[in-house]
């Protein structure tokens, strides 16, 4: 039996580069001498490559260069659905979309390609509406520059993981869509409210 079962694997390129595009913040994973690095950055995909950024005291920052392989995961939306959502009998389940990449890492050393790089990444994140610019003569980045580290990962293996109900009656699908939206709109804000 293949695992994870097909109606869970989602190989269109669109699909998992959107994921990408609306879930940035990366768990980017290296192993060393059989120790993992794990270390949470946001990246940016620009012409089939992940571009990011890394303080150079983060030791993970010494594995980011020098073609070394990468582990990539991006996530997505994901809750538990309780069986009563759905119309017919089925047990608990947890419903996801995550996005796995396998690549190779080389840094970029090159103080200007790092600047246009961070301006680049701030309009991204900042969407479409920017409400703040990062300027070229921003003299708090120029003063950072020599602490951070800029990094690409040409993409070698895409694999796209969304565990969405696909096995189930059309209108259990869309329960369980609906699901999803609402449970992540309010585990949002009771985590928040119990830490913050």
């Amino acid at each position: 039996m293949k695992y994870p079962p097909q109606h869970h694997q989602d190989d269109t390129r669109e699909h998992m580069i959107a994921v990408i595009k609306h879930y940035p913040l990366a768990t980017v994973i290296s192993v060393h001498e059989n120790e993992p690095f794990v270390t949470h950055l946001p990246l940016v995909f620009e012409d089939n490559k992940l571009i990011g950024h890394i303080d150079i005291f983060n030791p993970h920052a010494k594995l980011l260069k020098d073609s070394k392989p990468v582990t990539i995961i991006f996530q997505g939306p994901q809750c538990y659905i309780s069986p009563s959502v759905y119309s017919t009998t089925q047990l608990p389940t947890w419903n996801y979309v995550k996005v796995h990449i396998k690549g190779i890492v080389n840094a970029i050393e090159n103080k200007e390609a790092l600047k246009e790089s961070l301006i680049t990444m701030t309009e991204f994140l900042e969407g479409e509406n920017p409400k703040y610019t990062l300027d070229a003569d921003n003299p708090r980045m120029q003063r950072n520059l020599d602490y951070i580290e800029m990094f690409e990962i040409s993409i070698l293996e895409w694999e796209g993981k969304f565990k969405l109900s696909q096995d189930k009656k059309p209108g259990d699908r869309m329960a369980a869509r609906e699901e999803l939206i609402s449970s992540n709109q309010k585990s949002i804000r009771l985590f928040l409210d119990l830490i913050f």
